[in-house]
């Protein structure tokens, strides 16, 4: 077993240290760790059992959820959404941010049934997105996580690196709620002293539904896939967003970008 599952599992001990609120059950050369933390989420008594495969976390961890109070079909809903949220990060230490995200997960279990009605789930509303991201100091690990997570949110977009870096997004609201949400929870890049940390400057600049704007450039063509392009001029920074007709977008989020790339573009035909 790794060294980093021994001092993640030191670690977890000390931070779950009430009664009953950690177990390590296994520590095994052959199969690694087992450990029980035992949550109380919305008044609902938790069991999560994590375990930590030999490999971990070079691979996500195994996991199991239990509870006397959510049924069988909620347990399973929370252990695949915390399994879909593992394979999302990054390879490192995890068990302690998959805990802290049960609060969502336990939330969602009681709140995902009100979207269905008559048996037949309603198809979720089209969002388009602008964020801005403050740096990029470790740009293949960051690019690497965000092209991972638009592929697993189903989300198209486009990163824009230049003296303002965008990230324009559409898809589900909810998945552009979850995106942003890795951003500011997981650690994506690194600060001025090298040190891994989380992207605590990211602005929503715009969020509306891509229905609202019926007959307007927004749902006139949709993004496809996720690109990354540089811009290197205020021209190459117009260009990026007539190529994809966005230019109403950018007159949207202009006031908010800063100075040098504030240019007028002109009105979409």
């Amino acid at each position: 077993m790794s060294q980093a599952a021994v001092d993640e599992v030191s670690v977890l001990s000390s931070i779950y240290c009430g009664e009953g609120e950690f177990q390590l059950l296994q520590q095994s050369a052959q199969d690694g760790l087992m450990v029980q933390i035992n949550r109380s989420v919305e008044g609902v008594d938790v069991k999560l059992l994590f375990h930590l495969h030999l490999r971990y976390p070079s691979c996500p961890p195994g996991i199991s959820v239990s509870s006397s109070v959510l049924s069988r079909t909620q347990c399973h809903d929370i252990r695949q959404k915390l399994l879909d949220q593992a394979g999302a990060l990054p390879p490192e230490p995890m068990v302690h941010q998959l805990v802290e995200w049960l609060q969502c997960v336990v939330t969602e279990s009681f709140t995902g049934g009100e979207e269905e009605e008559g048996g037949e789930m309603k198809e979720e509303e089209q969002w388009t997105a602008a964020l801005s991201l403050d740096h990029i100091r470790s740009p293949n690990r960051y690019i690497s996580l965000l092209e991972r997570w638009t592929q697993q949110l189903q989300l198209n977009g486009r990163l824009l690196l230049g003296q303002s870096i965008l990230v324009i997004l559409q898809g589900a609201r909810s998945n552009i709620k979850e995106f942003c949400r890795l951003l500011r929870t997981v650690k994506v890049d690194v600060d001025s002293s090298g040190k891994k940390c989380k992207e605590r400057m990211m602005k929503v600049l715009t969020e509306s539904p891509t229905s609202s704007f019926s007959g307007h450039e927004y749902g006139s063509q949709k993004i496809q896939g996720f690109v990354v392009k540089n811009y290197k001029s205020l021209p190459e920074l117009t260009a990026a967003f007539q190529e994809i007709n966005m230019t109403g977008l950018y007159q949207q989020i202009r006031p908010s970008l800063r100075d040098s790339t504030a240019v007028t573009l002109p009105p979409p035909k």
